[in-house]
């Protein structure tokens, strides 16, 4: 947890560091942080637990007691292995019930940090320049108030702005979309760009070289507002996360990706329906309504209606003129780019649908792989310990180190090729899964049967279906 904990913080450090955050906040986060990695924490606390475990029992020959007994390991690890059975099934109801719940709050808990200090976008003694078209240097401070504040304003291009003033208090607007200035004691100095010269009658410059038209205002109190691009201030509200793959339990991304399917094929079929109605082919039939009455039944009078194509004239190209064969001709083209202008647009938009639908798919498979992994690596540490003959937190700390990495490995490789699409969400998520169970299957082989893992009498025994050694 200390590590995976450690992990969170450096990637959001920026957003922590010199925010003046309370120490409640702090643990706060933390607590919903650690909420979230306990089902990846787990893994690793079952395989070092399982490797200590069996270790013990094997550096003190308790193991081959139990075995001259005649217990086999299967029956030796039978009550081990319904409790991890247990431990990996209150796991799955863990990350599908208060994961979402947790994720939801840390990133609340984020983004409020964001929105109530602006200050943090202001750094005393050097030039600020996070907010797009300004430059903004102040000369000390802290928290949102100021002294000695220089604004440098580019957002017109026509004019160069530059603010000064004595001492002043940043904050947001209610809307989150505005950065505003609450200045005291300054002046604003503006200056157009550069105008031609202008000559007298007789042809003299009126003035030397360019001339730039500039004006100075003073006041004593003032507000300066700013537009927040690029900054996302707005989303402290936890019901602006509730739809997000990550908040939701399995039953809720069913039904989301149930929804997203239906959305896409509806607007697939819209598409197809009004490429078709575009056709100019599609546009010279005319289609009338015939009515034909019905019998009666029950005293209702029913009709049914039929559609009948009638298609008018055809025109060829070669019946036209030179002028009226360039108009037709004209008109083709600029059907045919808007249809592929329109094409590019709708196969951007099922890119993005596809990639969403991908998303809900990957956490829907994680929530499952992530406890079928604690079982899994509960049979890879437990004949490992059995076959390293070694407990305590020596060499089993180094060994479930190792084994983790390769395991956290696999799985950042089958989550990155999921959401590239390279493989399926199914394949991505429980692609360390399947690679570990093999080794499971070798370990535990081995152990059984007091072979060691490179042992040729190992090989044989397997190739044989366990019917010699």
């Amino acid at each position: 947890m200390v590590m995976l904990i450690m992990q969170f913080t450096w990637v959001y450090i920026d957003d922590l560091m010199g925010k003046g955050l309370s120490v409640l906040v702090i643990i706060e986060l933390m607590f919903y942080v650690s909420a979230s990695l306990i089902p990846l924490a787990l893994p690793l606390a079952i395989l070092l637990s399982s490797i200590m475990t069996l270790g013990n029992l094997a550096e003190n020959n308790e193991l081959t007691a139990l075995k001259s007994s005649g217990l086999s390991l299967f029956r030796i690890l039978n009550p081990l292995t319904k409790t991890v059975v247990l431990i990996a099934t209150g796991t799955f109801f863990f990350s599908n019930y208060v994961i979402p719940v947790a994720n939801l709050k840390w990133h609340s808990i984020i983004f409020d940090i964001q929105e109530t200090k602006v200050g943090m976008l202001i750094t005393p003694g050097s030039y600020s320049k996070e907010i797009d078209g300004y430059a903004i240097k102040v000369k000390s401070g802290k928290n949102n108030t100021f002294y000695g504040i220089t604004i440098h304003d580019y957002t017109n291009p026509n004019i160069l702005k530059t603010v000064k003033a004595d001492s002043g208090t940043v904050y947001k607007g209610d809307n989150g979309k505005y950065l505003l200035f609450h200045l005291s004691n300054g002046i604003v100095h503006e200056e157009l760009q550069a105008q031609a010269p202008v000559f007298t009658n007789q042809g003299k410059p009126f003035r030397n070289g360019d001339y730039r038209p500039s004006r100075t205002t003073q006041f004593k109190a003032a507000t300066y507002k700013m537009e927040l691009v690029g900054f996302n201030f707005n989303k402290s509200d936890e019901d602006l996360f509730k739809n997000d793959f990550e908040m939701l339990n399995v039953f809720q991304i069913s039904e989301a990706k149930d929804s997203m399917q239906r959305k896409q094929n509806r607007m697939l079929s819209d598409y197809a329906k009004n490429n078709l109605n575009n056709r100019p082919f599609n546009q010279s039939v005319n289609f009338e309504k015939i009515k034909n009455p019905a019998p009666i039944k029950a005293g209702n009078a029913q009709e049914i209606e039929h559609l009948q194509a009638i298609p008018s004239k055809i025109i060829k190209l070669s019946d036209l003129s030179n002028t009226e064969r360039v108009a037709a001709i004209n008109t083709a083209i600029m059907s045919a780019r808007n249809m592929s202008s329109a094409n590019l647009e709708q196969g951007a938009s099922t890119v993005i649908l596809n990639k969403n639908y991908t998303l809900f798919q990957i956490e829907f498979h994680r929530k499952f792989a992530l406890s079928g992994a604690i079982i899994v690596l509960f049979f890879v540490g437990a004949p490992l310990g059995a076959i390293v003959r070694k407990g305590g937190f020596g060499a089993p700390v180094v060994i479930a180190a190792l084994l983790f990495m390769i395991y956290f490995v696999l799985f950042s490789v089958g989550e990155s090729l999921a959401n590239s699409e390279v493989l399926s969400p199914f394949f991505g998520m429980w692609l360390p899964t399947l690679v570990l169970i093999p080794v499971a299957c070798l370990l535990m082989t081995a152990a059984a049967n007091d072979l060691k893992v490179f042992d040729r009498k190992l090989w044989i025994y397997i190739l044989s279906f366990g019917r010699k050694r």
